[in-house]
């Protein structure tokens, strides 16, 4: 839908004439994680409009991240919260809350209060029951964003139907198409939070990207 008295000028001028953000672009969300998934959606996010984020991670970037994450050669060594939030700052002036910390079960509480919605995108299965349980306690709404080893396959699945995974060797960045297959996650999750701030429903999704099939669940 076109809305009216649009500001051209607006760094977020296409997202406003097709659909209004404004009722819930303060909305606060925490997003756990900032690599391949977590990286690119909030990136995603912010310039979408989004203006209260907070991103929680504990790793630097490293000279391997940048064939899959948002990072350049120059913030190799600098924690990936941070790094994100400035770059996005310069971008379209977002004000990303970096948290540089490993979240537990001991802090989860700590760092999740407040959210009106929090995403999980770690790599490992600790940080993510973490972020379950506590989402669980805390009755915050959560999805939980993730592809397997062989970056074939993702999935995001709301509370209480996520179950955490087991381990499984493998790193899905070693896959020669993580990057276009981690910016299409990025998108399907994008598309759900703003179907769940706007009318709240929670759609679980899945992607196979071998055959390209979108499934809503």
């Amino acid at each position: 839908m076109t809305q009216p008295n649009l500001n051209p000028n607006s760094p977020f001028f296409h997202e406003e004439r097709h659909v209004s953000l404004a009722q819930f672009v303060e909305k606060q969300i925490t997003v756990c994680g900032a690599g391949a998934l977590g990286g690119n959606l909030t990136e995603t996010l912010a310039r979408m409009g989004f203006t209260r984020i907070k991103l929680i991670d504990k790793d630097r970037v490293e000279m391997r991240n940048l064939s899959t994450q948002p990072y350049s050669r120059a913030e190799v060594g600098a924690p990936k919260a941070r790094a994100l939030a400035n770059m996005l700052y310069r971008a379209v002036q977002a004000k990303i809350e970096p948290v540089v910390a490993e979240l537990t079960m001991a802090n989860a509480q700590t760092l999740l209060q407040k959210s009106d919605l929090v995403i999980d995108a770690f790599d490992n299965r600790a940080g993510r029951a973490a972020i379950s349980e506590t989402a669980r306690v805390l009755h915050i709404p959560c999805l939980h964003i993730g592809f397997s080893a062989d970056g074939l396959y993702g999935n995001g699945l709301w509370e209480p139907q996520y179950q955490v995974p087991q381990e499984v060797p493998g790193d899905p960045c070693d896959y020669p198409l993580t990057r276009p297959f981690a910016l299409v996650m990025a998108s399907l999750a994008a598309h759900t939070i703003v179907d769940c701030f706007r009318s709240g429903q929670e759609t679980n999704f899945e992607l196979t990207w071998r055959d390209l099939a979108i499934t809503h669940l």
